[in-house]
């Protein structure tokens, strides 16, 4: 088995994260088709921008199998924004969720940034701990009913 490698997003990888995105959340949190609705929204505006040096989105990857991406955009000169982290349930539990984190904030740090934000919503309790683990702070919270169901939006943030 080869090792799990990082290679950066190509536009070849959207289908594919939206799927896994859609079938994820469905599953483990019962989110509507809404969700998936919004990821292609993303994927296709991340698409769609001009190349920036200061945004990057990142597929884990093994043995010709994509297991989970992460991406670090532009929110605005000072702050970047952690988006679309997925684990693939094999995926969890071998530290990958921590490699790819680390990959994102150093990219981020690296570029300039001087902290970076990500939305979430609470039930997603374990990338949740993971954030705190890092030194991320909750800083809002609110209760909502999206993607068709009740929940708890959170807004993380750590600062460089």
């Amino acid at each position: 088995m080869e090792p799990i490698t990082l290679r950066p997003f190509v536009p070849a990888d959207r289908d594919w994260l939206v799927e896994a995105h859609a079938v994820h959340y469905a599953r483990d949190e019962g989110f509507d088709a809404s969700f998936g609705v919004l990821v292609g929204q993303i994927l296709d505006d991340f698409i769609a921008a001009p190349a920036r040096a200061d945004e990057r989105g990142w597929i884990a990857w093994q043995d010709g199998v994509r297991l989970g991406s992460i991406f670090c955009v532009w929110l605005d000169a000072r702050t970047a924004k952690l988006r679309l982290f997925l684990l693939t349930p094999g995926a969890r539990g071998q530290g990958l969720g921590q490699k790819l984190l680390d990959t994102c904030t150093g990219f981020a740090a690296a570029r300039g940034y001087a902290g970076m934000q990500l939305w979430t919503h609470k039930s997603h309790a374990a990338a949740c701990a993971l954030y705190r683990r890092n030194g991320w702070r909750l800083v809002a919270e609110k209760p909502v009913v999206s993607f068709g169901k009740p929940n708890i939006e959170q807004t993380y943030a750590i600062s460089f």
